[in-house]
């Protein structure tokens, strides 16, 4: 199956359902580590304040479930501010530590923008996504509401152009993570997912 971490923050069923009409696998929503055992794939949703998530994701004790995973090379998938979670610190909530697995800080765009980022943005690939962003994602129109931005780094395969380039996704091995909503993105995001589900399917 499918793990997808439901630590209490924000409605994460539009990404199981998103998951489900792309995947032969059973995708579960998952609020405690024991429910996440034998996982072929683990997604991290996340909306809302980075302070905030961070301390219901310790409180559930789910933030260990993301760390095992992507350390042993389960595909994992972090989603807006669950991909913000995966780094060491956000400007957002300064005193409230990420889950550290990428380095660097998340930073607050620019006044020279409108905050949030509430739109339709065309991805730009930076280089190779693996499997989950290939040739194709390349120009695909995909949905965004954010104000936090992670840094421009070697992790980066995905731009957007919003006053300057912008990180919509990143990827490590078998780690991945998106900016933008792959299940608020049409067509576009069910191919990004259905590329990560087909990983766990071993297909």
């Amino acid at each position: 199956m499918i793990a997808v971490l439901d630590y209490g923050i924000g409605n994460l069923r539009s990404a199981q359902k998103a998951l489900q009409r792309v995947s032969d696998l059973e995708v579960r929503l998952v609020t405690e580590p024991a429910d996440a055992e034998g996982a072929r794939a683990v997604v991290l949703p996340g909306v809302g304040a980075f302070g905030r998530c961070m301390e219901a994701l310790r409180r559930s004790a789910l933030d260990v479930v993301a760390k095992d995973a992507i350390s042993t090379g389960i595909p994992f998938l972090g989603i807006c501010v669950g991909m913000q979670m995966l780094y060491e610190a956000s400007d957002e909530d300064p005193d409230v530590a990420g889950l550290g697995v990428l380095p660097g800080r998340i930073r607050l765009l620019p006044d020279t923008v409108k905050r949030p980022q509430m739109q339709w943005n065309p991805l730009r690939l930076t280089r190779g996504g693996g499997p989950v962003f290939d040739a194709a994602t390349d120009g695909e129109w995909v949905y965004f509401v954010h104000s936090y931005v992670a840094p421009l780094d070697d992790h980066v395969i995905a731009t957007v152009d919003y006053g300057g380039d912008v990180v919509a996704a990143v990827g490590s091995g078998s780690l991945w993570a998106t900016q933008f909503h792959p299940e608020k993105s049409g067509a576009a995001g069910l191919r990004i997912l259905g590329r990560f589900a087909s990983l766990a399917s071993g297909r």
